[in-house]
């Protein structure tokens, strides 16, 4: 998965894939597919901590014009186009507009009509754990685990899963993942790393696929020492290796 931010504010690439500069999104999304992507994660509305919100017209105008460059594109015939937005309408317009793939990180908590409206279209949904929201993932009470990390994201992620089936979205159209660098420390996600064959293997979790972005996040910068996100590449490779090995498919 390859990840297309089209936000003047995301914390590595933020202003670099302009909605309104058709060229310049047509020559990265093919840069992408030429080194190896199969999906493209495109997103309208910054997650970075203490992001601020955005309309969803505005994070509409933003997605739909890359949806549509990745559709005209003969290259991208067999690419899947993620969404990574925590709101219903953005979901609906991208899926109609072509998109295959829900990405929310709130798992569905965010927008009470995200499940519904994901189970009524029969696409595909990553539900990813997270507590809060941007604003206040990273406080000291989202990132406390008193009962263990890994137990308590399965039990949450148990939960997301058992509502998602609720509203009507087919087992096997559920991706999970750990929610790396959201509500959690820079401890807690390389414990996730370390533990991620615990986690897969957790009763009620088993055969899931699970996506796990670690890309350039803070806690690569804080143990390698580089400060600037874009400059993160081999501090990134080192977490998806892990990452591989822990059992993650996307």
């Amino acid at each position: 998965m390859s990840i297309l931010n089209t936000t003047p504010d995301s914390f590595s690439d933020g202003g670099l894939n302009s909605p309104t500069d058709e060229t310049a999104l047509r020559e990265t999304i093919r840069s992408q597919i030429r080194a190896g992507a199969t999906i493209i994660d495109i997103g309208g509305q910054s997650s970075r901590p203490n992001a601020p919100d955005v309309t969803a017209e505005e994070e509409i105008q933003r997605v739909l014009p890359a949806i549509k460059v990745i559709r005209s594109l003969p290259e991208a015939s067999d690419v899947c186009i993620s969404i990574d937005t925590y709101r219903a309408t953005v979901a609906e317009t991208a899926i109609k507009a072509g998109a295959h793939i829900i990405n929310d990180i709130s798992g569905g908590l965010l927008d009470a009509d995200m499940l519904p409206t994901v189970g009524r279209l029969g696409c595909t949904v990553c539900l990813m754990h997270m507590r809060g929201t941007p604003a206040t993932m990273t406080s000291a009470e989202n990132c406390s685990y008193p009962n263990g990390l890994i137990p308590t994201i399965a039990k949450e992620l148990l939960d997301r899963v058992k509502a998602a089936e609720e509203a009507g979205i087919r087992r096997w159209r559920i991706v999970l993942d750990p929610g790396i660098g959201f509500a959690k420390t820079t401890e807690q996600n390389l414990e996730i790393l370390r533990r991620m064959g615990e986690l897969r293997s957790w009763p009620g979790l088993v055969g899931f696929p699970w996506l796990l972005g670690s890309s350039r996040k803070g806690f690569v910068g804080k143990i390698t020492g580089v400060k600037d996100a874009k400059e993160r590449t081999w501090g990134t490779a080192a977490t998806v290796a892990a990452a591989v090995q822990g059992g993650a498919d996307v």
